[in-house]
C-alpha cells in the first residue's frame, strides 16, 4: 500500500451496511455480569465505558444461540427474555456514539455440562478436560438445529438494537471444533476432509446471512491456527477464509488463534496466571489445578502485534475486510496494522485496564497502554471480569 490509501485508524469506516466512528473495535471478553442469563446493570456499565471511551464499537460476549451451547450456567443465551435488557445495553452503548456488536455461538466441547445441566456437544465422542466429564458426539438433528439456531440469535440481535453479530468460528467452540482434525473424527458430510470440516462454518454463516440480509454488519471470529499439534492450522485457515469470501456471507473476519479446550494460553500469551485460577476453582478442580495445571496453561511469551505474522498470510489471501486482533494496545501498532492492509483493529486487555485508553491515544498519539499482560484478568471471568490492578470506582 502507498501512503495515499492508509486509512486514518480514527476515521470514520464503513463495516457491511454501517458506518463507525473509527476503526478500533473492542473484542469480546466474557464479562461475566449476567446473573440469570440476562442483562445487568453491570454488564451495561462495563461496555459504556469503552463506548464514552472511543471505541468505534464494542462487542458484547458471550451470546449463546442455545442453552447447552453455554461454558457457565449464567451466561446469556439468546431468547425472548433477553431482549429487553440487551436493548437498555445498546441504548447505552449508542448514547456514547459506538455501535454494538453481539458475539452469537455455540460452546460446543468447551461447554459446560456440570455447570448448565446439559450435554455438551462435539463433533464426535471425547473426554473434555476443562469440565472432567465426556462430550457426546452431535448427530446430524443436533448440527442443524444448532446452525439454525444462529440465525435465531441474529434475529434477536437486531430486535435488541445491535449494529452487527460476531459468529464465534474460533477457539474450538462448536463450528471451530469440526474444523479441527484432531477434534473431529467424523466420517460422514461433516467430517475427513477439509471441504467437509469447513462446511458447518459455511453453513452457518450463511443462515445467519439470510435471517438477517444486510440489515446488520456480519463478522466472524475464525481460527488462524489451534496452537495444538495435529489440530486446525494456517494453510486451512487460508482456504476456508477464502470459501467465506467466495459465499459472500460475511462483512469482515476477526482473525485468532488458540484453544479453550486445549490451548487456551496461545490466545492470550503474557504470563500464566496459574495461582489465581487455582484459587478460583472449586476443589477438586484446585488442587488439580497446583498439581498439574502448568501442563494445561502454557507459556507464551507476549509482543505487540503477536497474530500479525499469521494474519498477514490471511490477508495476501482475500480481499475481504480483516479485524487484526492480538497486541494492540498504541498508535503506532494501528498505524502497523492499517499499512499492512487491515481494515479493523481490535482490543481486549488493555481496554479492561484502561476504558478510555482510545480517546487518550487520538488526543496524544504517543500515549502507551498501562496492561502489563499479567493476564491476572483471566480468572476474573468466574466473578466479574477486570484488570485487578485497577482500584474499584476509579474508571472514568
Amino acid at each position: 500500500m502507498t501512503d495515499r490509501n492508509i486509512p486514518d485508524v480514527f476515521a470514520p469506516a464503513k463495516l457491511g451496511p454501517i458506518t463507525l466512528r473509527n476503526r478500533i473495535i473492542k473484542a469480546a471478553t466474557f464479562e461475566a455480569a449476567t446473573p440469570g442469563a440476562l442483562v445487568s446493570d453491570d454488564l451495561i456499565e462495563y461496555h459504556r465505558r469503552p463506548a464514552a471511551g472511543g471505541v468505534g464499537m464494542t462487542t458484547v460476549a458471550y451470546c449463546a444461540v442455545a442453552p447447552e451451547g453455554r461454558t457457565e450456567a449464567n451466561q446469556i443465551w439468546m431468547r425472548p427474555e433477553a431482549v429487553p435488557g440487551l436493548r437498555r445495553l445498546t441504548d447505552a452503548v449508542h448514547a456514547e456514539g459506538a455501535a454494538a456488536s453481539a458475539q452469537i455461538g455455540h460452546a460446543g466441547p468447551v461447554a459446560n455440562e456440570a455447570s448448565t445441566g446439559l450435554p455438551a456437544l462435539g463433533p464426535t465422542r471425547q473426554f473434555n478436560p476443562l469440565g472432567m466429564r465426556m462430550v457426546r458426539g452431535a448427530t446430524l438433528a443436533d448440527i442443524d438445529r444448532i446452525r439454525r439456531a444462529h440465525g435465531d440469535a441474529a434475529r434477536y440481535a437486531v430486535e435488541s438494537g445491535f449494529d452487527a453479530v460476531e459468529i464465534h468460528f474460533g477457539h474450538n467452540y462448536f463450528a471451530s471444533s469440526f474444523l479441527s482434525p484432531k477434534i473431529n473424527k467424523r466420517t460422514d458430510a461433516y467430517g475427513g476432509s477439509l471441504a467437509n470440516r469447513a462446511r458447518l462454518v459455511r453453513e452457518t454463516a450463511q443462515t445467519v446471512r439470510d435471517a438477517v440480509g444486510g440489515k446488520i454488519a456480519i463478522l466472524a471470529k475464525l481460527n488462524m491456527d489451534d496452537g495444538v499439534p495435529g489440530g486446525f492450522w494456517l494453510d486451512e485457515a487460508v482456504q476456508v477464509a477464502q470459501w467465506l469470501e467466495q459465499d459472500g456471507s460475511l462483512d469482515a473476519i476477526e482473525l485468532t488463534v488458540g484453544s479453550s479446550l486445549l490451548n487456551s494460553m496461545y490466545l492470550f500469551k503474557g504470563d500464566v496466571p496459574l495461582r489465581e485460577f487455582a484459587a478460583a476453582m472449586p476443589e477438586p478442580v484446585r488442587t488439580g489445578m497446583k498439581l498439574v495445571g502448568k501442563h494445561f496453561l502454557k507459556s507464551y511469551p507476549y509482543k505487540d502485534l503477536y497474530m500479525l505474522e499469521e494474519a498477514r498470510q490471511i490477508r495476501a489471501a482475500v480481499r475481504m475486510p480483516l479485524v487484526l486482533l492480538g497486541g494492540v494496545t498504541d498508535r503506532a501498532g494501528m498505524d502497523i496494522a492499517m499499512a499492512e492492509g487491515f481494515d479493523f483493529v481490535a482490543m481486549a486487555r488493555a481496554l479492561l485496564r484502561e476504558p478510555d485508553l482510545v480517546n487518550r491515544i487520538e488526543t496524544e498519539p504517543a500515549t502507551r497502554s498501562l496492561c502489563i499482560h499479567c493476564n491476572k484478568c483471566m480468572p476474573t471471568i468466574f466473578t466479574g471480569t477486570r484488570c485487578v490492578l485497577v482500584t474499584p470506582g476509579t474508571h472514568p
